[in-house]
Protein backbone atom coordinates (compact mmCIF):
# COMPACT_ATOMS: atom_id res chain seq x y z
CA UNK A 1 0.00 0.00 0.00
CA UNK A 2 1.44 3.34 -0.97
CA UNK A 3 0.95 6.53 0.93
CA UNK A 4 -0.14 9.67 -0.85
CA UNK A 5 0.26 13.16 0.40
CA UNK A 6 -2.08 15.98 -0.40
CA UNK A 7 -0.42 19.23 -1.29
CA UNK A 8 -2.44 22.20 -0.17
CA UNK A 9 -2.55 25.22 -2.43
CA UNK A 10 -0.81 28.13 -0.69
CA UNK A 11 -3.22 30.77 0.51
CA UNK A 12 -3.52 34.08 -1.28
CA UNK A 13 -2.38 37.08 0.73
CA UNK A 14 -5.21 38.82 2.53
CA UNK A 15 -5.66 42.48 3.42
CA UNK A 16 -4.52 43.60 6.84
CA UNK A 17 -7.26 45.12 8.96
CA UNK A 18 -5.85 48.17 10.68
CA UNK A 19 -7.43 51.25 12.28
CA UNK A 20 -7.56 53.08 8.91
CA UNK A 21 -8.99 50.22 6.80
CA UNK A 22 -11.26 48.60 9.40
CA UNK A 23 -14.32 50.66 8.38
CA UNK A 24 -13.90 49.63 4.74
CA UNK A 25 -13.71 45.94 5.62
CA UNK A 26 -16.61 46.17 8.11
CA UNK A 27 -18.87 47.54 5.34
CA UNK A 28 -17.51 45.09 2.74
CA UNK A 29 -18.28 42.27 5.14
CA UNK A 30 -21.92 43.38 4.92
CA UNK A 31 -21.77 43.55 1.10
CA UNK A 32 -21.36 47.34 0.87
CA UNK A 33 -18.61 49.07 -1.08
CA UNK A 34 -17.30 52.25 0.55
CA UNK A 35 -14.81 55.05 0.14
CA UNK A 36 -13.38 57.35 2.76
CA UNK A 37 -14.97 60.81 3.00
CA UNK A 38 -13.47 63.77 4.80
CA UNK A 39 -15.90 65.09 7.40
CA UNK A 40 -14.47 68.60 7.00
CA UNK A 41 -14.14 69.20 3.24
CA UNK A 42 -16.23 66.32 1.83
CA UNK A 43 -13.41 64.92 -0.36
CA UNK A 44 -13.95 61.23 -1.22
CA UNK A 45 -10.87 59.08 -1.60
CA UNK A 46 -9.66 55.51 -1.78
CA UNK A 47 -7.66 53.85 -0.38
CA UNK A 48 -8.22 55.17 3.11
CA UNK A 49 -5.70 57.42 4.79
CA UNK A 50 -5.21 58.70 8.34
CA UNK A 51 -5.70 62.27 7.05
CA UNK A 52 -7.60 63.75 4.12
CA UNK A 53 -5.27 64.11 1.11
CA UNK A 54 -6.95 67.43 0.26
CA UNK A 55 -7.20 69.33 3.58
CA UNK A 56 -5.24 67.10 6.01
CA UNK A 57 -8.18 66.74 8.40
CA UNK A 58 -8.10 63.67 10.63
CA UNK A 59 -11.91 63.48 10.61
CA UNK A 60 -12.58 60.62 8.16
CA UNK A 61 -15.69 58.49 7.69
CA UNK A 62 -16.19 55.37 5.57
CA UNK A 63 -19.18 56.16 3.36
CA UNK A 64 -21.12 53.49 1.42
CA UNK A 65 -21.18 54.13 -2.33
CA UNK A 66 -23.25 52.78 -5.21
CA UNK A 67 -20.84 50.02 -6.24
CA UNK A 68 -21.10 51.19 -9.84
CA UNK A 69 -18.16 52.28 -11.94
CA UNK A 70 -16.46 52.29 -15.30
CA UNK A 71 -13.66 50.09 -16.61
CA UNK A 72 -10.65 52.39 -17.07
CA UNK A 73 -7.94 49.82 -17.82
CA UNK A 74 -6.92 46.21 -17.34
CA UNK A 75 -3.83 44.02 -17.39
CA UNK A 76 -3.41 40.26 -17.58
CA UNK A 77 -0.79 38.82 -15.20
CA UNK A 78 1.12 35.79 -16.49
CA UNK A 79 3.32 35.48 -13.43
CA UNK A 80 2.34 34.67 -9.86
CA UNK A 81 4.06 37.12 -7.54
CA UNK A 82 2.51 35.18 -4.63
CA UNK A 83 2.27 31.38 -4.74
CA UNK A 84 -1.44 31.47 -3.92
CA UNK A 85 -2.16 33.07 -7.32
CA UNK A 86 -0.36 30.36 -9.34
CA UNK A 87 -3.53 28.32 -10.02
CA UNK A 88 -5.21 31.46 -11.42
CA UNK A 89 -2.53 32.30 -14.01
CA UNK A 90 -3.27 34.15 -16.17
CA UNK A 91 -5.50 36.49 -14.15
CA UNK A 92 -6.86 39.94 -14.86
CA UNK A 93 -6.49 43.03 -12.67
CA UNK A 94 -8.65 46.05 -13.50
CA UNK A 95 -8.77 49.75 -12.74
CA UNK A 96 -12.29 50.96 -12.00
CA UNK A 97 -13.41 54.59 -11.87
CA UNK A 98 -16.19 54.65 -9.29
CA UNK A 99 -19.24 56.83 -9.98
CA UNK A 100 -18.42 58.76 -6.81
CA UNK A 101 -14.97 59.72 -8.09
CA UNK A 102 -12.21 57.57 -6.58
CA UNK A 103 -10.50 54.79 -8.52
CA UNK A 104 -10.12 51.24 -7.27
CA UNK A 105 -7.97 48.30 -8.34
CA UNK A 106 -9.77 44.97 -8.34
CA UNK A 107 -10.49 41.87 -10.41
CA UNK A 108 -12.93 41.30 -13.25
CA UNK A 109 -15.38 38.43 -12.83
CA UNK A 110 -18.14 37.09 -15.04
CA UNK A 111 -16.52 38.03 -18.35
CA UNK A 112 -13.27 37.87 -20.29
CA UNK A 113 -11.39 41.17 -20.21
CA UNK A 114 -11.07 41.26 -24.01
CA UNK A 115 -14.88 41.13 -24.25
CA UNK A 116 -15.38 44.19 -22.01
CA UNK A 117 -14.49 47.48 -23.71
CA UNK A 118 -12.72 50.29 -21.89
CA UNK A 119 -15.48 52.58 -20.63
CA UNK A 120 -17.90 49.71 -20.00
CA UNK A 121 -20.16 50.06 -16.96
CA UNK A 122 -19.31 47.74 -14.06
CA UNK A 123 -20.90 46.79 -10.74
CA UNK A 124 -19.39 45.41 -7.58
CA UNK A 125 -19.85 41.85 -6.39
CA UNK A 126 -18.26 40.36 -3.30
CA UNK A 127 -16.23 37.19 -2.88
CA UNK A 128 -16.03 35.77 0.63
CA UNK A 129 -12.37 35.05 1.53
CA UNK A 130 -12.67 34.62 5.31
CA UNK A 131 -15.21 35.38 8.04
CA UNK A 132 -13.76 38.90 8.24
CA UNK A 133 -12.79 39.56 4.61
CA UNK A 134 -15.32 39.97 1.80
CA UNK A 135 -13.38 41.00 -1.32
CA UNK A 136 -14.92 43.49 -3.76
CA UNK A 137 -14.65 42.45 -7.39
CA UNK A 138 -16.39 43.84 -10.47
CA UNK A 139 -18.48 42.40 -13.28
CA UNK A 140 -20.09 43.99 -16.32
CA UNK A 141 -23.22 45.86 -15.20
CA UNK A 142 -26.44 44.07 -16.01
CA UNK A 143 -29.38 45.76 -17.62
Amino acid sequence: MSATTATATPAKPLPTLDPVSKGFWDLANRGRLSVQRCDDCGHRHYPGAPVCPRCLSRQQTWEPVSGRGTLLSWVRFHRAYWEGFAPDIPYVVILVGLEEGPMMISNLVGARAEDVPIGAPLEVVFERATDQINLPKFRPRRG
